[in-house]
């Protein structure tokens, strides 16, 4: 077969069958997922003729991936339980409301700004595996804890795990190919500053974006977890949200052009959360009014997991900083095992896993040592000693978390798989030739678009996160193809492969197996749908803006469809905004 629109379709099919189930008709991932795995088989063997050996070797790539991922989901579900055994998220939601009771301004500080310095050292899902359950502990509902955990992965995404999506993401993605080396000889640069320079791009296009996603996030907090069920009320903290986002993205930006790709998210986030949290504490742009959650007996089923979080604020039996001391341990492990080489090498030189998988060239291992899953188990241990716990508060920690663990376990073993089949369907792996089905959807829209690529390219790395959970992912499966594109409709491949990484970043807000991951942590499972139905709206801002910038940074401001898109876009987010401001009078009016 080569009509590459009917091709283009039957890739799409496992990404629909998953999307309709969990978005369209809310069943629970650990539905959807084992049947998306089939779809994906099917057309795979159908269609795209793999055999069964590549099939079965890719299902077990996929398996020891998640494997890796339940690790990781583990180690965070360890350490809520310790600290809530120990008593120090008492104490940690008592510090957080002496700053402010507002949950508005809780989640941009812990969400955006905590969870940025995360991202920025560690990566892969792990922001949301200790913003969400440090959010429920502070007595945010869980599905609300999962959307905050999930919206703030954007802007730091790119930059993530040391600078990872664009250093090995890009970097590999574009590595090996003679137009590439043309390309950075023509403009006199190493691989190393030209992977600099499209960083900077990179970073530039996030600044942009993600100046509104604090207040986004807020928006969606008060409109679907307020009393009053309210856009308006998120507007309240606009000032507080939008200096927050320019106290992350402003050394951000700057640390990308003096520095280079490792550090912004990681820097930008710890300089915005010291700058915010000491000018907060000083009452600055704080809002008047404190906005909060409903009563918890009016909570709706849904909002709610299986984790009931201690909501008591603590006594002085423990400090601040002895309560807070086993998130700067987890910071400065992963600071420290990203950052400094001999370490890094030694603890990521530790492998487990099969090398040739079924005799298919497919490989997959473990880093034990150096996942993120080690750092939590570690930053436990040392607590064990810090907070003085006893022998059954220990215990208990390890019992509950286990069982928790069993929940997030058969959507993810059936997700990983599903994926790396799509990823591993290509000419190396099947007997018709095709492109990987990734590839196959990116070529059809490419045909579609034509000079107008630009504004879909961002759609095109979103939709390599969803389906692969990861930016770096997205970024080596799709990096050399937007390479290619762009050179063949004459625009600049650096802008190109620059909104490539962004939208990879946004897609990592619907990511499945993120969702299910981030949601694991607080004990919902049954409710990603949800989450992707809530998340989907500031993917569609963030791929939408990061296009229409891409076009004009290409083609120049003007009568054009970039210019067009970005100002149709910025008169929507006007009228509503103008919009929630006249309907604030009834939004704060108590319901009757």
């Amino acid at each position: 077969m080569d009509n590459l629109g009917v091709l283009s379709l039957l890739a799409l099919t496992p990404i629909l069958v998953v999307a309709i189930l969990l978005v369209g008709l809310r069943w629970p991932a650990k539905y959807a997922m084992p049947l998306g795995f089939v779809a994906a088989a099917l057309v795979g063997a159908l269609v795209w003729g793999m055999n069964t050996t590549t099939i079965l070797a890719a299902t077990i790539e996929g398996l020891i991936i998640a494997i890796g991922l339940l690790y990781i989901i583990f180690g965070a579900l360890l350490l809520l339980q310790t600290l809530t055994q120990s008593g120090a998220l008492a104490t940690i939601r008592a510090g957080f409301t002496s700053i402010s009771p507002d949950r508005r301004v809780q989640a941009i500080i812990i969400g955006w700004l905590f969870g940025s310095f995360i991202e920025g050292a560690s990566g892969f899902g792990t922001p949301a595996a200790v913003v969400a359950p440090l959010l429920l502990a502070l007595g945010f509902p869980a599905l609300g804890a999962v959307l905050v955990g999930m919206v703030i992965q954007s802007t730091p995404v790119s930059f993530g795990a040391a600078g990872t999506p664009v250093l090995t993401g890009v970097g590999q993605g574009l590595a090996g190919s003679g137009e590439v080396e043309a390309r950075t000889a023509l403009l006199g640069l190493d691989q190393a500053g030209y992977l600099a320079s499209i960083g900077l791009e990179i970073a530039v296009l996030h600044a942009i974006a993600g100046t509104l996603i604090p207040l986004f996030m807020v928006c969606l907090l008060t409109r679907f977890f307020g009393a009053n069920r309210s856009f308006a009320e998120g507007l309240g903290v606009a000032p507080f949200a939008i200096y927050a986002a320019f106290a992350m993205t402003v050394p951000y930006v700057l640390v990308a052009a003096l520095l280079g790709p490792e550090f912004p998210s990681l820097l930008g986030g710890l300089i915005g959360l010291a700058l915010v949290m000491f000018t907060s504490s000083r009452g600055f742009l704080m809002p008047k009014q404190t906005w909060d959650f409903p009563p918890r007996e009016s909570w709706l089923d849904r909002w709610t997991g299986t984790i009931e979080p201690d909501t008591s604020v603590a006594g002085a039996r423990m400090s601040i900083w002895l309560a807070w001391s086993p998130y700067v341990i987890v910071a400065a492990i992963l600071v420290l095992t990203r950052t400094v080489e001999p370490v890094k090498d030694f603890l990521s030189g530790v492998t487990v896993g099969p090398s040739d998988i079924l005799g298919t060239g497919i490989d997959e291992t473990l880093q034990p040592l150096y996942s993120p899953g080690a750092v939590f188990l570690v930053a436990c241990l040392i607590t064990y000693g810090l907070h003085r716990m006893t022998g059954r508060q220990i215990g208990t920690s390890w019992a509950v978390s286990a069982k928790q663990l069993a929940g997030a376990a058969v959507a993810l073993l059936f997700a990983l798989p599903l994926v790396r089949i799509l990823i591993n369907s290509g000419p190396d792996f099947n007997d018709t030739g095709l492109a990987s089905m990734p590839l196959t959807l990116a070529e059809g829209a490419a045909t579609i678009a034509g000079p107008a690529w630009p504004i879909l390219a961002p759609w095109i790395g979103a939709l390599g996160a969803f389906v692969a959970g990861s930016n770096t992912v997205s970024n080596l499966t799709f990096s050399l193809f937007q390479f290619a594109t762009a050179e063949n409709i004459g625009v600049s491949p650096e802008t190109v492969v620059a909104v490539q990484a962004v939208g990879g970043a946004a897609g990592n807000m619907i990511t499945v197996h993120n969702v299910v991951a981030a949601s694991a942590t607080v004990g919902l499972l049954g409710r990603e749908g949800d989450v992707i139905r809530m998340t989907i709206i500031p993917t569609t801002y963030y791929c939408l803006l990061a296009g229409g910038l891409a076009f004009v940074m290409i083609y120049g401001v003007g009568f054009n469809l970039g210019t067009s898109l970005l100002v149709l876009l910025l008169v929507a987010l006007a009228a509503a905004v103008v919009g929630m401001k006249r309907s604030m009078p009834d939004a704060t009016a108590p319901r009757s």
